[in-house]
């Protein structure tokens, strides 16, 4: 599998820019930081959106094709033209795209399941299936780092399987545990969610060729998991 070329060094120095994990002539892919919507919607005022930075540092429209919560950091792909983002959008809603999110969980994680369990598809829809294969790669003290590879695209997905498994992600205020969310941010500074879009592979939809992207942990959490112990190659790829 090709894996995709580094990040350029050619991003024009723009406030708040994204770093560039990927781009050409149909597609982009950035890394996004825990805490940055990636569009606005709703009943949101924010004008400082993932969209709007990538927008003014490529100074030309570009389309989401998929989303991140606003704490999960990671890989983020936008579109060129309304064509490639109606295409790139058929990938992940067809499945086509593979997945990778790194997540530090409460507990000790089981060592290698695969959670069906359904969940809303959509914020106030109704429950659709939704299959998540987890995978621990390391426990440390009341915690697990976990490889989170959902097969299925559904609203919330990761964390509410992990919360279904009783092993919430720490960090996460909606599904997580008030009390434990405290203690690691107090004992260890983790004071974002703790899930990251670390790995991404889709076709590319002119070429067919795969084109795969790794996000290197942001330092809100890469700080946080070496405060833990967790080993340096884990942090750095723990894919590898």
């Amino acid at each position: 599998m090709a894996e995709a070329p580094p990040p350029r060094d050619d991003t024009p120095d723009t406030p708040h820019a994204l770093p560039l994990l990927y781009g050409d002539d149909d597609l982009v892919i950035v890394a996004k930081p825990s805490g940055l919507l990636v569009h606005r919607g709703g009943f949101t005022r924010e004008t400082d959106v993932a969209m709007a930075r990538v927008r003014r540092q490529l100074d030309r429209l570009v389309w989401p094709v998929h989303r991140l919560d606003r704490g999960t950091s990671g890989a983020l792909v936008f579109a060129l033209s309304p064509e490639m983002a109606t295409a790139l959008g058929r990938l992940f809603a067809d499945g086509a795209v593979e997945k990778t999110y790194l997540a530090l969980a409460r507990g000790t994680a089981p060592a290698h399941v695969v959670v069906d369990h359904p969940v809303p598809k959509d914020e106030g829809g109704e429950r659709v299936p939704a299959i998540t294969e987890l995978r621990r790669i390391w426990e440390g003290p009341r915690c697990s780092l976990v490889i989170a590879a959902p097969r299925t695209g559904r609203f919330h997905q990761i964390r509410r399987h992990l919360k279904h498994m009783s092993h919430p992600i720490i960090g996460d205020t909606n599904y997580g545990d008030g009390a434990v969310n405290r203690h690691f941010r107090a004992q260890f500074g983790l004071l974002r969610l703790a899930l990251h879009a670390h790995a991404l592979t889709l076709p590319h939809p002119r070429t067919g060729a795969p084109v795969t992207v790794r996000a290197p942990l942001p330092a809100d959490l890469d700080a946080p998991l070496t405060a833990l112990g967790v080993p340096e190659a884990l942090r750095v790829d723990p894919l590898a």
